[in-house]
């Protein structure tokens, strides 16, 4: 199983300036030499652009250093140096690129082909025969050419800090166990690990779901949520990240309590943790769903439930299917609902 990765650093080594040419032409017609150095090329650029393709930041944990082509030298004959090859960096959407050593954010990445130059290459070295043209050509017989001009210039170097926070229009959120893989598995097409024991899922799930409109829009399963998570506990912190650009929460919560949990205080613990870690995370629309009802105790659970959530409750069971589809629907109405806002 592909392990997930959500941060990585990353050195980006802009390619240096290609030298510029002190070359001189003289044949039997001309009185004095005349400089005829072509310019170095300029060094390649270093540029990180967003994918649908990549979903995880796994390949940069064994690839961390990028480099951009140096610009080719001049030559005689006013020959300029061929620019040197550009370094792409492909990451997914979502991605946030920041400067490790100012922490300053340099540009989110949301869109597929969204693109940034991280560092930039190398000005070319200046052949003499541009030089002389500066001065005039009377003159560049009588003055030395500056080394200096002739040198190409370094590229960029820089170090990346890089954060993926996924891009999906439905995160469902839960307790351990509380059904949510089997959830996604029930509504896309995605195969997590189902098993009855809480931490099943390590890392989070993407889903494309259809809706009953015809409509496709993306799922994240949510994993490792526990009370405390908001300060590292479990594997929530690391996690919760990828909620923050979901537009509507599917709260799904064990109504069977089969691992001895009550289903009132687990809603609530759920709700303290994610305000806990950000206040707009927790005023997401929410989609409040008791799962588990073709256990035999879920349906004396879900009325006391609804009592105390003061909110609406869907019913469902992901093992079986029973209201499923129920879920869809309102999922789209919400959507909906948001879009027109």
């Amino acid at each position: 199983m592909t392990r997930f990765v959500d941060q990585a650093t990353l050195d980006a080594l802009a390619g240096h300036g290609g030298k510029g040419c002190r070359s001189f032409y003289q044949d039997l017609w001309t009185r004095h030499p005349i400089p005829d150095g072509g310019d170095g090329g300029a060094g390649g650029q270093v540029i990180v652009r967003s994918t649908p393709q990549q979903t995880t930041l796994l390949d940069f944990q064994t690839r961390r250093h990028f480099r951009a082509g140096n610009g080719g030298h001049g030559s005689s004959k006013k020959k300029h140096g061929a620019r040197g090859a550009d370094c792409l960096i492909e990451v997914p959407l979502g991605t946030i690129l920041s400067d490790a050593a100012t922490g300053d954010l340099i540009r989110e990445l949301l869109r597929p082909g969204d693109e940034v130059i991280v560092a930039r290459g190398g000005a070319g070295g200046v052949g003499n025969a541009a030089w002389a043209k500066s001065r005039g050509s009377s003159h560049a017989m009588g003055r030395p050419i500056s080394p200096l001009s002739l040198e190409g210039a370094p590229g960029e170097k820089r170090r990346l800090r890089l954060e993926l926070k996924l891009l999906a229009d439905v995160g469902i959120v839960g307790m351990p166990n509380a059904g949510k893989s089997t959830l996604i598995g029930r509504i896309s097409a995605a195969h997590p690990k189902v098993a009855p024991f809480p931490f099943t899922t390590t890392n989070p799930v993407l889903g494309a779901v259809t809706l009953p409109g015809g409509r496709s829009i993306v799922a994240v399963d949510v994993p490792g949520l526990i009370e405390g998570a908001h300060r590292g506990k479990g594997l929530g912190l690391a996690f919760l990240r990828h909620i923050e650009r979901t537009r509507v929460l599917v709260h799904l919560t064990d109504m069977a309590g089969v691992d001895g949990r009550d289903p009132v205080e687990d809603f609530r613990a759920l709700n303290a943790e994610l305000k806990a870690y950000h206040p707009a995370v927790a005023a997401k629309p929410q989609i409040v769903v008791a799962n588990k009802m073709d256990e035999p105790t879920a349906k004396g659970n879900l009325a006391r439930f609804r009592k105390s959530v003061k909110a609406a409750v869907l019913p469902v069971s992901a093992k079986t299917g029973e209201g499923v589809s129920k879920l869809l629907d309102k999922v789209e109405e919400q959507l909906k609902k948001l879009s027109e806002q």
